[in-house]
């Protein structure tokens, strides 16, 4: 999965705040990822983290 730095993610469970939005702060073998619904940060591991991806958005264009 191509994910970069500054795409928004949009995953398939929300987050306890409700949003669905995360944007990419960092990748590697982990993502941090920043909500966009509250703010919060969290490091997810690469596999989880690509596993719970629905859509990825570059530039406001859905990346295929």
């Amino acid at each position: 999965m191509d994910v970069q730095v500054g795409d928004m993610l949009t995953m398939k469970k929300p987050h306890p705040c409700g949003a669905k939005q995360w944007k990419v702060l960092r990748t590697g073998m982990d993502f941090k990822l920043k909500c966009q619904g509250c703010g919060h940060e969290v490091m997810l591991p690469r596999s989880k983290a690509e596993k719970n991806i629905k859509l990825i958005e570059r530039e406001g264009k859905p990346v295929c």
